[in-house]
């Protein structure tokens, strides 16, 4: 979401009660920071993926979204494709040899390289655009509510959804998606609590909450949400950050 519009919808949101259900009343699941990155403070991060060494990020915001490569180590840009306006750009994952992105309300996505970040084709879906994963079977996105999309990852077409929940109650507003061992981990827009999923019911298995990391990352922004989760599964490395967050961190989880 584009700027005062974006958080006048969240304050809205807050005062209309329509929030996240409450926090768990028992511990979330244990996690350490293990390292820091820099990562660039002025990317309005929605996408995040590891792979082959390298961290594959999309930013949003029309006009300015882009897909990037990025080197570890010091955040620096490898690689980079612009994203035309109108497009506001939202999650991407990679599927073979390319890269899958949506768009946050044009009911569009493209598919693009992974080498060189050169256009392929595009599809259609329709709703809202928000975060995608894979499984290795399917592509999975969310759309802002609380129901996930399995997509076929060859044709793009939507073959089942699930709705997720905690204790009963369905769990909206996710976001960002990761795949890691057998779980969906999604963030949860304006909130610091990342939801570990179970893609056969939807129920939340439990939270990771990285609150934490926003004192660390030193953000004061009111869109400086949390969001972006990538797993490198070689290492076994799970890293977070968030938008106009300037690190990006490794944590370890204890499951």
């Amino acid at each position: 979401m584009i700027g005062a519009d974006c958080a006048r919808w969240a304050r809205g949101l807050l005062a209309a009660g329509l929030m996240l259900v409450a926090l768990p009343a028992h511990a979330d699941t244990p996690w350490t920071w293990v390292k820091s990155y820099p990562h660039d403070p002025g990317a309005f991060t929605e996408g995040l993926f590891f792979h082959d060494g390298a961290l594959y990020e999309s930013t949003g915001l029309a006009g300015q979204s882009e897909i990037r490569k990025l080197r570890l180590k010091d955040g620096k840009v490898l690689q980079r494709r612009r994203i035309d306006r109108p497009y506001f750009g939202e999650g991407i994952v990679n599927w073979k040899d390319r890269i899958v992105s949506v768009t946050w309300q044009h009911e569009k996505g493209f598919v693009w390289k992974l080498g060189d970040f050169s256009p392929v084709s595009s599809f259609r879906y329709q709703g809202e655009g928000w975060g995608l994963t894979q499984d290795g079977r399917h592509i999975i996105m969310s759309d802002g509510s609380a129901q996930l999309r399995f997509l076929d990852p060859d044709s793009l077409t939507e073959e089942r959804r699930i709705t997720v929940t905690w204790n009963g109650r369905p769990v909206d507003r996710l976001n960002e998606l990761e795949w890691v061992k057998g779980e969906i981990w999604a963030n949860i827009w304006y909130d610091s609590r990342i939801a570990r999923i179970d893609p056969r019911s939807g129920g939340v298995i439990d939270w990771i909450d990285i609150a934490p990391l926003l004192k660390e990352a030193g953000v004061r922004d009111s869109e400086a949400v949390a969001n972006g989760i990538a797993y490198d599964a070689a290492g076994d490395r799970v890293f977070v950050t968030g938008k106009y967050w300037p690190k990006l961190f490794e944590i370890r989880v204890e499951r």
